[in-house]
């Protein structure tokens, strides 16, 4: 029998994403569950998971209660009255990224992990202290921008994460080509790096049984407005559509604030009728949105797995995505395969197809994949639909996520060389 696990979730604050909630309510049914960060108020926590406060700089009075609280609990546990009169200094010196670390450093003397699980990269320089004295197994996940774009435009990054990187007992990474990005900053034939989709809880996500392709052609998107999610080329295909006279309406969502360049975009394309660009706005009404949508569009230059558009497939949305990080990992489109390869697969061993994939910076390889999207019969819409919620709910299940994220753990925990 597996033993029982010691396992602090470092996320930064208490207010973890859907992902990480899922992941710790998972562990919590055979394992003991905190989540540590530098947030003290959380209006829906999460039963059996413990939440511990490291105290924020943003409210002085509590990082200084936080502060005197947990150096008095490590004098009672330890007798270590230097540690303890340091703390105070700092308390009084009221300085305050020390206390924050010194926090940290006595959580982790209470609580002793088996693991420390660090959800992203901008963390790391909290945990050097613990990563030099190795008396903690440390692993770290890798996903989006911190992964897979950051270290590779900013070389002090890179650097930093090669000198800490080989620090780590184990690495999560949300998709094969994430993983392999992780290994151009740190190759080892002892790394431990482990592949884990995101998990969802798919009884919340209702196949679309009366979908229907709508005109004019209702297209989605879902992101922040970030270079990286590729809106320009979505736009500039946008504008061809309207050369070619297919009627469309194109709904962002996502876009928080004014951007002056998605706007002078918009105008000097003449979209403006033809784009419509909306807030953040509740998961449940992002949901009714592609209900309503023909088409789920992902124009991205760079992800990791798209969690919205596990959402779009499990929901029975079609899904034109450009085959960055992962993508590919998710949408099968036997076309696009054989275009890369150059060699037809034979009918007996192509898989089913699960969306449209297209290449990255490319506004004419996203028309000709909406154009095939509109040309293709309703049946055969039905059968890619019906396969895209069948490839999600088979690979992204909250179970295979706690499960794999488990084995990375005892793998780690019972692994001695470094």
């Amino acid at each position: 029998m597996k033993p029982n696990l010691k396992i602090i979730i470092f996320d930064g604050s208490f207010k973890t994403t859907t992902f990480i909630n899922r992941l710790a309510k998972g562990l919590s049914k055979n394992h003991e569950v905190f989540i540590v960060g530098f947030n003290n108020t959380l209006e829906n926590k999460i039963s059996k998971i413990k939440y511990i406060d490291l105290g924020s700089s943003q409210n002085l009075i509590n990082l200084l209660w936080q502060s005197k609280w947990l150096a008095t609990k490590r004098l009672f546990k330890t007798g270590n009255f230097k540690t303890f009169f340091k703390t105070l200094k700092n308390i009084f010196t009221l300085n305050k990224k020390q206390l924050k670390q010194d926090n940290f450093n006595t959580v982790l003397k209470l609580i002793k992990p088996d693991i420390v699980h660090v959800q992203w990269q901008s963390l790391l320089s909290w945990c050097e202290d613990a990563l030099l004295q190795q008396k903690y197994k440390f692993v770290i996940s890798q996903r989006g921008y911190q992964s897979n774009v950051r270290p590779f435009v900013n070389q002090e990054n890179f650097e930093y994460l090669q000198k800490w990187y080989p620090k780590f007992a184990g690495f999560h990474s949300v998709s094969k080509a994430i993983a392999l990005e992780g290994d151009k900053i740190y190759s080892s034939n002892k790394k431990i790096n482990k592949v884990v989709y995101s998990g969802f809880d798919f009884s919340k996500l209702i196949f679309n049984k009366e979908y229907q392709k709508q005109e004019p052609l209702q297209i989605l998107s879902v992101g922040r407005p970030h270079w990286k999610k590729g809106y320009s080329d979505a736009f500039q295909a946008c504008k061809i559509l309207k050369e070619k006279q297919i009627d469309f309406n194109y709904t962002i969502i996502g876009i928080t604030e004014q951007i002056e360049e998605l706007l002078y975009l918009i105008n000097d394309l003449g979209l403006q009728k033809s784009i419509i660009l909306l807030p953040k706005i509740s998961q449940q009404e992002v949901y009714q949105k592609m209900e309503d949508a023909s088409i789920f569009l992902l124009p991205s230059l760079e992800e990791g797995i798209a969690n919205v558009v596990i959402e779009a497939m499990a929901l029975g949305i079609p899904v034109i995505s450009t085959n960055c990080g992962g993508m590919e990992e998710l949408i099968i489109d036997k076309n696009y395969q054989r275009l890369l390869s150059g060699v037809e697969v034979k009918e007996e061993n192509k898989p089913n197809k699960t969306g449209w994939l297209v290449p990255t910076r490319n506004p004419e390889a996203l028309v000709s994949a909406i154009i095939d999207f509109t040309k293709t019969p309703d049946s055969k819409i039905k059968e890619i639909r019906l396969a895209a919620r069948q490839k999600v709910a088979k690979q992204h299940s909250e179970e295979m996520m706690v499960s794999g994220m488990e084995t990375l753990y005892f793998e780690v925990s019972c692994h001695s060389e470094r």
